[in-house]
């Protein structure tokens, strides 16, 4: 076993912020929903991250406080092999998940969860400058429309565009949901 998922922040905490979109979320479930199954059917362990921020009057629903920070509704219920908290972009910093992953021999991490240009690009852009191996997945992670500084949208469809296009070839392997999974398990095939 050598390979991790990582599961980005997939939290109810979102539903609560003013920027929350549910048009790309049974899509964006149904790719994050079909790796957790397929890394379960595997038996590949599958890390939960979440991010939590400091606010012990519970407003922000990204604190533990607010009893937001939970799966969030539709995700797959599965047994995490670890679960974080963090309180930074990247799931590597200060987690304590850079140490569990050293620790379990993981030498690649396949990277899904919210927000697509946010934490799980620079997830994936401090995984591989710290030596893992990388598969992005565009279609298992959920992003919200944005704006340009001059005002004009940025959806999330260009987001996912953007940010594989940034990743790919130079931080990571971006790949579909089957495919990664066609991945993961013939490298892990190989390995046995």
């Amino acid at each position: 076993m050598t390979t991790a998922l990582i599961v980005i922040d997939v939290q109810q905490s979102f539903a609560g912020r003013p920027y929350f979109e549910a048009d790309g979320l049974p899509a964006y479930l149904a790719a994050q929903n079909r790796l957790i199954e397929g890394f379960e059917a595997a038996g590949l362990p599958i890390v939960r991250v979440f991010h939590v921020v400091p606010d012990a009057s519970g407003t922000d629903p990204f604190s533990l406080a607010s009893g937001q920070v939970r799966p969030l509704a539709g995700l797959r219920d599965f047994d995490a092999a670890l679960t974080v908290h963090k309180s930074r972009h990247s799931a590597l910093v200060a987690s304590g998940l850079d140490v569990w992953l050293t620790r379990q021999g993981i030498r690649q991490l396949v990277i899904s969860g919210i927000r697509t240009e946010q934490c799980c690009e620079t997830t994936t852009r401090h995984a591989s400058d710290l030596g893992w191996d990388v598969i992005y997945v565009p279609e298992a992670t959920l992003t919200f429309t944005m704006q340009h500084p001059d005002g004009s949208p940025l959806t999330p469809a260009q987001l996912r565009a953007r940010t594989a296009a940034v990743l790919a070839g130079r931080f990571a392997r971006v790949m579909d949901t089957e495919a990664a999974l066609r991945a993961v398990t013939d490298e892990e095939a190989a390995l046995a």
